[in-house]
């Protein structure tokens, strides 16, 4: 079962697998339970504590959108400090945690973190993060030594007394044997990085952090640093089998659907892209979109409400237009075209390379010769991007990739084009015709949302 919560009251608003983000403010950060139909250990993993360390909180969104607990439970953060996310700042978020101001304005963020860590449930804590260069205890040169943090799992302190996990170098060292069985080079190994926080004069700047304030409540907590060096996708694969490997020792039983290689994690971040307007009237697949696209249809009625299947996605304000952000990437503007909606109709019939279907609004359909959209009275079809005088209905016109202008395409490749339905002057949707070859059809993405709360009140400081 998987549950979402968010911000309501002074707490936070969560949401889970599908994301309503109606308003969805820049510093909100996501939390989601995963809880297995078998009992077993609570692991807390959080990616986003510093904005500009991709690899960890695409990592942690992974968690939330491909993987499914059968015994156990993952909860999951994944973009802690989402308004540094967003502007593709590092932020000072990790620096707050031994004692933070009521005036600062990630006050309540932090705060909120606090009481998930402290929370009985959790066993243990795993917080990601990107680090510069190679991290080696020894100086190799000025990219592999003490001071960098790229390719380790750290830890505070060796162990916490009779706490459960709580011999942390044991397990780091476990999980780095892990790690290390799957790297394609001698270069990638990582390697444990002990801070001996509590005791070490210069370990300054790790009193202050997240870890340390777990560690000085008695939760377990590991760091794992992914090197800066590598890409981003190769920086998310190594956290996921950090992560793999930690759930398998503390015994969490889960599923993925797809392959733990290099390639299928640079493929599911691709696929994740995907955002849905509208009540899923309208959906966008992001993947190299234009820079801009004009004349929108949009409800007036402030920010768009959206669903997305990332929790890393979200559409802000910008001007008199919006802005769509996935992670660290500022993808496209939206000039919208403010229209009254129509839902009288759910969806459309189309000839679809000679085969009669009847498609949602909101599908992203492949086609590879030509489509048709089956006429229907009283509604008008706009296919943008195609014109023939005298027509100015679009409808049963068969219409083939040549007879697309390229520059009102989606995307920057010229592929993906918008069908857009019209009672009247009222918009009842639209579908994108994909005359990519490898593309698959995409169905409407569909909101489920079930809010829970933590009954605790009590603040930290």
């Amino acid at each position: 079962m998987i549950v979402v919560v968010g911000v309501m009251r002074f707490f936070f608003l969560l949401f889970v697998m599908l994301i309503s983000a109606t308003h969805l403010f820049a510093a909100d950060f996501s939390f989601h339970q995963q809880q297995g139909t078998r009992q077993g250990s609570t692991l807390l993993v959080i990616g986003g504590i510093d904005g500009d360390e991709p690899g960890g909180f695409h990592a942690a969104a992974t968690l939330v959108t491909h993987y499914q607990v059968q015994r156990g439970n993952l909860w999951i953060v994944p973009n802690l400090n989402f308004e540094s996310i967003l502007k593709r700042q590092r932020g000072n978020m990790n620096l707050k945690f031994a004692s933070i101001s009521k005036h600062d304005h990630q006050y309540q963020q932090v705060q909120q973190i606090k009481k998930i860590i402290t929370q009985p449930q959790v066993d243990l804590i795993l917080n990601l993060h990107d680090g510069s260069g190679f991290y080696h205890p020894e100086r190799i040169n000025s990219q592999r030594n003490p001071n960098r943090w790229g390719q380790s799992c750290v830890i505070d302190q060796s162990r916490i007394e009779n706490v459960r996990f709580g011999n942390l170098e044991h397990l780091a060292e476990i999980i780095i044997q892990q790690i290390n069985s799957k790297t394609s080079t001698q270069g990638q190994n990582f390697l444990l990085k002990n801070m001996h926080t509590a005791t070490d004069r210069k370990a300054i700047a790790a009193k202050k952090s997240l870890s340390y304030f777990a560690v000085r409540n008695q939760k377990p907590c590991l760091s794992v640093e992914a090197s800066k060096t590598h890409s981003v996708s190769l920086r998310t694969y190594y956290h996921l089998l950090a992560l793999e490997a930690t759930m398998q020792q503390m015994g969490i039983h889960f599923t993925r659907d797809f392959q733990l290689t290099p390639q299928g994690v640079k493929q599911i971040i691709k696929d994740d892209a995907v955002l849905a307007l509208v009540g899923g009237r309208v959906q966008l697949e992001l993947n190299n979109m234009r820079t801009t696209i004009k004349n929108f249809p949009l409800p007036e009625t402030g920010t768009p409400k959206f669903t997305a299947n990332n929790p890393l996605i979200t559409l802000l304000p910008a001007d008199n237009r919006y802005r769509i952000h996935y992670g660290n990437n500022r993808l496209a503007f939206i000039n919208p075209h403010f229209v009254d909606l129509d839902r009288s109709i759910d969806s459309v019939k189309m000839v679809i390379d000679g085969m009669l279907q009847s498609v949602s609004f909101g599908s992203i359909v492949p086609v590879k010769k030509n489509f048709l959209v089956k006429e229907q009275q009283g509604y008008r079809v706009n296919v943008v991007g195609f014109s023939k005088p005298g027509h100015p209905n679009d409808g049963h016109l068969p219409i083939s990739h040549a007879q697309l202008k390229q520059s009102y395409s989606i995307d920057k490749a010229g592929q993906l084009y918008r069908v857009e339905i019209y009672r009247n002057e009222r918009f009842s949707g639209m579908i994108l015709v994909d005359f990519r070859q490898k593309s698959v059809r995409k169905e409407p993405l569909i909101a489920r949302i079930h809010p829970i709360n933590l009954e605790s009140d009590q603040q930290y400081n």
